[in-house]
This record gives structure tokens, sequence and C-alpha cells, in this order.
């Protein structure tokens, strides 16, 4: 599995899937295992996927420094891999709690960023569902699908992760899509994200839950695609 070692020496793995321009993608979690993406409903038909196992995630070592896990932190790791990679600028798709790493990088490194893709995101700059949404969706009941495994990571990762954060706007074309059946996060978060962002677009698909390339490949595939080459 590929592999390399972050600015404090940090083995970290990630893998790729596709052919065509690539995508960095964060997964969710925090820490669950990045090959829980899978292809993204087929997005790897159109672009590479570079599936970074975030640190204490997946394959990625596990730091002595717990505070490195912090969401606000593991940006650096991210710049990491794009120098690996030899990349002036990426394409960035996270996931749920991976969305605010995203932000957070997009914030710090704004030259390094052309476009971010955030499904079903956390919130803004910190964990940010309406919870009374939330019920309310889950007791519509509606089935919606979720990966198999999503990792196994360890249990001080979460308190690690979530940081006292302060969101900041950046001026990157940023797509949030939301599933209207995300009985975990909502429909709220992502309304937060898309309103942030100057250049935020909401994408809310039907029948969707948490995980919405699962429920709907092809209209995940399709919104996905259209906003990278727009």
């Amino acid at each position: 599995m590929p592999h390399f070692e972050s600015y404090d020496g940090l083995r970290l793995s990630y893998t790729t899937l596709g052919e065509g321009p690539a995508l960095v993608c964060l997964s969710g979690g925090p820490g669950a295992d990045a090959t829980s993406l899978g292809d993204l409903g087929g997005l790897a038909g159109h672009h590479t996927l570079i599936r970074l196992d975030a640190r204490a995630g997946g394959y990625s070592e596990i730091p002595a420094d717990q505070g490195s896990c912090a969401f606000t932190e593991q940006v650096k790791d991210v710049e990491a891999l794009r120098a690996h990679l030899g990349l002036p600028a990426i394409d960035l798709l996270a996931h749920s709690a991976g969305t605010l790493t995203a932000q957070a990088y997009a914030a710090a490194e704004p030259d390094r960023v052309r476009r971010l893709v955030l499904v079903t995101p956390a919130g803004r700059g910190s964990r940010e569902p309406d919870e009374d949404e939330v019920a309310r969706i889950r007791a519509r009941g509606v089935r919606t699908r979720a990966p198999a495994d999503n990792g196994n990571p360890p249990g001080w990762l979460r308190a690690a992760f979530y940081v006292e954060h302060k969101a900041t706007a950046v001026p990157h074309p940023v797509l949030a899509v939301a599933g209207a059946e995300d009985g975990i996060a909502g429909l709220t978060p992502a309304k937060l994200v898309a309103d942030l962002h100057p250049a935020g677009v909401l994408a809310v698909l039907p029948g969707c839950g948490h995980w919405p390339w699962l429920d709907a490949p092809d209209s995940f595939t399709s919104v996905v695609t259209g906003f990278l080459a727009g």
C-alpha cells in the first residue's frame, strides 16, 4: 500500500483508484478507513481517487501526540500528501468529519486548492447538526445504506479530532452535498457550509442518507463530476 512520511515523520497510507484527473479524498469518522469510500458511486470512472487514511485511521500510524489528530492539525498531513504527489494544487473531496479538515486546509493553503466537494458535511468549523431535524428524519424511517466496514479507530480519537475552531470562508468553488434522508447529520450543516463560502452551492439528493454515493450513485457522480468540470 502506498505511504509517505508526513511533517512529523509519521507514516500515512493512501490508496489510488480509477483514472482521470486526480481527486484527493478524505474519509469521515473521524478515523474511518478511506477504502470505505469505495469508488464513490462510480466517480473513479472519471477521476483518479487518492484516498488518504488520516493519522490513527485505516492503515496509517497512530501518533504519540494525540493532539496532532485534531482536524486543524491534520491540515499539515493533507499538505504533505499534496507535496508527496507533486501536485501544484488539488481538487479535494471530503466526507462527514473530514469536511472540517478540508475546509481548514483550504483556508490555510488557499493557493493549493482548486475546488472543494464536501459530502454530508459535519459543519463549518465544528459539528453543527440540528438535532430536532435529525430526529424528524429518523422518524420517517427511510432505509438508507452505509459501508459494511468503516474501520476501527481508537476510542480517544473523536475527542482529539474535534477542537474549538472559528470557521473561515474560502474563495474557492465549494459544493456541499446533502442527503435528504441523512439521519446522522441532517441537512442543516450542508446548508450552513454552502452559505458560509461565497462560491458555495448546495445539492440535496432525494432518498439519500449519510453516504449518498451508496444510495444514488448515478445522481451523486453526475452532480460531483459536473461541479468539478465547471
